[in-house]
């Protein structure tokens, strides 16, 4: 088992925590519900809306590799081209850092990702399942290198033994990474689990300076609550989309963190303002968010994409057969 140790409540009910930075990846995330083909109108609302909500990350998209991903099947934020990240940000100081996820083995980093005097971006995540641990530590000493702030996303975290989540946080803690985030994929963990795996991060990363973040799905409908619980016990990196817009059932909602949240950096009427204009119109068009078959998967500790693919089919409310399917598989 991962050592933990003690660790008291960080902070109280009627006080804030400085320390605590929320990243909004609704462009990025919630492009896996549309092969990131926002237009601009829709993206430059959200970039605006983090701005004025006090949001400290807007993460735009991906670096994906264009010999892997065909730029006319995929929209630009699956590439996020400087041209294009001009466009939304414009030239100048800003308020706010930009981020942009890179996939191991999905991305050209070497040429794609520029030195960091080159580009409007601040912050680049390498993402990686357990296995692609050591492609990733060498994208994130490219990343820092370059000269940017870098992050490791860990991905499934909930199908992770013990013993490979110990050997990969003891080679993060001596890598140059800034931030290592839990991050729950499938939507299947609860909340005491969330608190024993943040414990782990910490004590594992104790006396490097380096930050746990927090990146939960809501197939159970516990991605508020595990992103609280985490941040209680000492993650003070938070990952939220506005109306909770994600792959699938999506993820916490900004909404309802920036509601929790004490620091008056934090503004929440624009948030409430840019639902009310560009998603509400959005959701006719996009399906995501809460569903039985999205239960389903995060209970089974699976991959969502059955669900995904249930919900696009012309059975889609046929939600004991998928059921049925489900656990037989299981």
């Amino acid at each position: 088992m991962l050592h933990r140790k003690h660790v008291d409540a960080k902070g109280n009910w009627v006080t804030f925590r400085p320390d605590i930075k929320i990243m909004d990846c609704t462009i990025r995330d919630g492009g896996l519900m549309n092969d990131h083909q926002f237009d601009e109108t829709f993206v430059k609302a959200v970039y605006d809306t983090c701005v004025a909500a006090g949001v400290d990350y807007c993460e735009l998209g991906y670096k994906g590799s264009k010999r892997i991903f065909a730029p006319g099947e995929h929209g630009a934020w699956k590439f996020c081209d400087e041209d294009m990240l001009l466009r939304i940000v414009g030239e100048g100081p800003r308020p706010i850092r930009l981020s942009v996820m890179a996939d191991v083995d999905r991305t050209d980093y070497h040429t794609d990702i520029l030195p960091k005097d080159k580009s409007v971006i601040d912050c680049v995540r390498v993402a990686c399942y357990i296995s692609q641990v050591p492609g990733a530590l060498d994208m994130i000493k490219d990343a820092h290198d370059k000269g940017y702030e870098t992050t490791l996303n860990l991905m499934a975290i909930s199908k992770v033994q013990d013993r490979e989540l110990e050997e990969a946080l003891a080679a993060l803690a001596k890598s140059p990474v800034d931030t290592v985030y839990v991050v729950d994929s499938n939507g299947a963990l609860y909340s005491e689990q969330i608190h024993d795996l943040v414990l782990g991060f910490l004590a594992a990363l104790d006396g490097t300076g380096k930050h746990v973040g927090i990146h939960a799905h809501n197939n159970m409908q516990l991605a508020y609550a595990n992103t609280v619980e985490a941040l209680i016990v000492g993650a003070d990196r938070l990952d939220a989309t506005i109306a909770g817009l994600g792959r699938g059932a999506g993820n916490c909602a900004l909404e309802l963190l920036l509601a929790f949240l004490k620091n008056p950096k934090f503004h929440l009427r624009p948030v409430i303002e840019c639902i009310e204009k560009h998603f509400v119109p959005l959701a006719k068009n996009l399906d995501w968010g809460y569903s039985i078959p999205y239960l389903i998967t995060g209970m089974l500790n699976e991959h969502p994409r059955a669900a995904i693919a249930a919900r696009e089919s012309e059975h889609k409310d046929e939600y004991l057969a998928f059921y049925d399917q489900m656990v037989e598989k299981d």
